[in-house]
């Protein structure tokens, strides 16, 4: 009996020996592990694969694993330790990742170097609402309107709420199809709801339809990583990353009122008009001049929106119109378009004079209803020259011009001739060169296309045809010719339209000019140089796309 008590007790310490012997064998040569087992919808979770240096993680096929998440950051890393002599090696692969959709997920078996991993199973709830006890990070957008007209501004504003701290901030750029958008100044504030204490953040976007029917606001996406403290100074892991979405939203957009008498669109919340003198017009005499200022503000519109001010043709005061200003501001409620336009005010002749008034239709978008901004008509006093005497000036001129005839100079003309004579020799001289230059540059081996300018060039087009404004539209048009391909600056603007965009573009320089230079400068309408043009600018795309395709060698600089 003692005997087989003391084998008993032998095999007892053999098997324990041989556990201890065989217990590295059966460890797991590759496994899985996560940091949590529930996460929000859009938030992360770090999913670790280790093994014992036998195999590599960073082999392993991570297919399965993208079928229900999104993989954010990946990392690899080794150690080693040494303890009581004996070494073990680790390698770890480090995955950031985040759920694709709710409900109860499976992070699926890995294989690597022969080895598999074992199933995780990951529950994903919605995410957090507003007024949830669970809820640490907000994210919303909201209109201040759901219906508006044809390039009328629509404010849209994107609000992140955290009440955690956030680091490495984003939001998605608001990209939209048929709108143009006009991205304003962010607010920060802090809110304490009774509950906690908020940080608000407000990003602000002014958004003006081109067309009617319906405008789609897409998904807009917030995120951030949770700031979260090391435990060392060598030990600087990011926090895990969240993200929240907006819901969609729709605008209405209604089409310009049959109505409207005006050729320039305004629906603006508030229309204004001022004017200014550079002295006061009443103390006018023949021939002196005089600075007219007109003012145009509008609340909700761009600048560029704004029409320039038409200062009319009176018998006996003659306009003599500056380069307008126009610019942006912004106010509580959006973009506060200004443009100014000046003219020299000239009498030719003394008399009294009326300065007809300036009217100027617009939309009220608030009251829904057509109001006129209105500059009064003003009545200009004009006395005679202070040396005219009992004359005229031009009889005057014409008298010392008559007693001077026949007679030679007394005085020597100085040095202004000789000056004269080098400034031109100097012009002509450079005309010279820049033909030689002109004749001796070589043609490129590539497809001609658009010069980096173009871009710029067509949007000052596109913002002076808006305006109404023929002068600057013909400017405009101009530089923007000179940036196509083959372009010859040095002939006219109709020889020029006609060689971009054929006699569709020509004929619509030829109303401009019209309208400029002609009787009917009432009836210009922008419209049919705004298509001739759109349809040159296509054309030039087109050909300059077809042209880079044929070419057979590429761009030694691509651009």
């Amino acid at each position: 009996m003692a005997r087989s008590g003391k084998d008993r007790l032998r095999l007892v310490l053999c098997c324990a020996a041989l556990a201890a012997i065989l217990a590295p064998s059966l460890a797991l040569a590759l496994e899985a592990t996560v940091d949590r087992y529930r996460v929000s919808l859009g938030d992360s979770l770090r999913l670790t694969l280790t093994s014992d240096g036998a195999v590599d993680p960073a082999e392993a096929d991570l297919a399965p694993l993208t079928r229900d998440f999104e993989i954010l950051q990946r990392s690899s890393s080794s150690s080693t330790r040494i303890v009581n002599g004996r070494t073990s090696r680790e390698v770890a692969l480090e995955l950031e990742i985040t759920p694709r959709r709710e409900g109860t997920l499976s992070i699926p078996p890995l294989s690597a170097g022969g080895e598999q991993t074992a199933p995780l199973v990951i529950e994903v709830e919605p995410p957090p609402a507003a007024g949830s006890p669970d809820a640490n990070v907000l994210f919303s957008a909201e209109l201040d309107r759901d219906s508006v007209y044809v390039q009328q501004q629509v404010l849209l504003t994107l609000r992140i709420q955290q009440a955690i701290a956030l680091d490495d901030r984003s939001v998605t750029e608001l990209k939209l199809d048929g709108a143009f958008v006009k991205p304003l100044g962010q607010n920060s504030f802090q809110r304490d709801d009774g509950n906690r204490r908020w940080l608000v953040h407000e990003i602000r976007y002014a958004i003006f339809p081109e067309q009617s029917g319906t405008l789609e606001i897409p998904v807009q996406t917030f995120s951030a990583r949770v700031r979260q403290g090391s435990r060392s100074l060598f030990e600087l892991r990011s926090g895990p990353r969240l993200s929240r979405q907006s819901e969609p939203l729709t605008v209405t957009v209604r089409a310009r009122p049959d109505a409207f008498p005006g050729q320039t669109w305004l629906p603006a919340a508030e229309l204004t008009i001022e004017e200014s003198w550079s002295r006061p017009p009443e103390q006018l005499a023949t021939g002196e001049s005089v600075t007219r200022t007109v003012t145009l503000t509008g609340r909700g519109l761009q600048g560029a929106q704004l029409p320039f001010v038409r200062f009319p043709a009176t018998q006996g005061l003659k306009y003599y119109p500056d380069q307008p200003q126009i610019e942006d501001a912004e106010g509580a409620d959006g973009v506060i378009g200004v443009r100014t336009d000046s003219a020299a005010l000239v009498p030719v002749a003394p008399g009294r004079y009326e300065v007809p008034e300036l009217r100027v239709p617009w939309w009220d978008t608030e009251a829904d209803r057509l109001r006129w901004a209105v500059l009064p008509a003003r009545t200009i006093r004009v006395t005679p020259a202070a040396n005219a005497g009992t004359g005229t000036a031009g009889t005057a001129d014409a008298s010392a011009v008559t007693q001077g005839a026949g007679r030679a100079p007394t005085a020597p003309a100085g040095p202004w001739p000789l000056i004269a004579a080098a400034c031109a020799a100097g012009w002509l001289l450079t005309g010279l060169l820049w033909w030689r230059s002109r004749r001796s540059a070589p043609a490129g081996d590539g497809p001609p296309g658009p010069t980096a300018g173009e871009p710029r060039a067509w949007k000052g087009l596109r913002a002076a045809l808006a305006s109404g404004d023929p002068a600057a539209s013909r400017r405009q048009l101009a530089l923007w010719l000179g940036t196509l391909p083959g372009a010859r600056p040095q002939d006219a603007l109709a020889a020029q339209a006609r060689a971009a965009g054929g006699e569709e573009l020509a004929a619509a320089v030829a109303a401009l000019d019209a309208a400029l230079y002609g009787p009917g400068a009432e009836r210009w309408d922008p419209a049919a140089l705004d298509a001739a043009a759109r349809a040159a600018r296509r054309r030039h795309a087109r050909e300059n796309a077809r042209a880079e395709a044929d070419s057979p060698l590429p761009p030694l600089y691509p651009a």
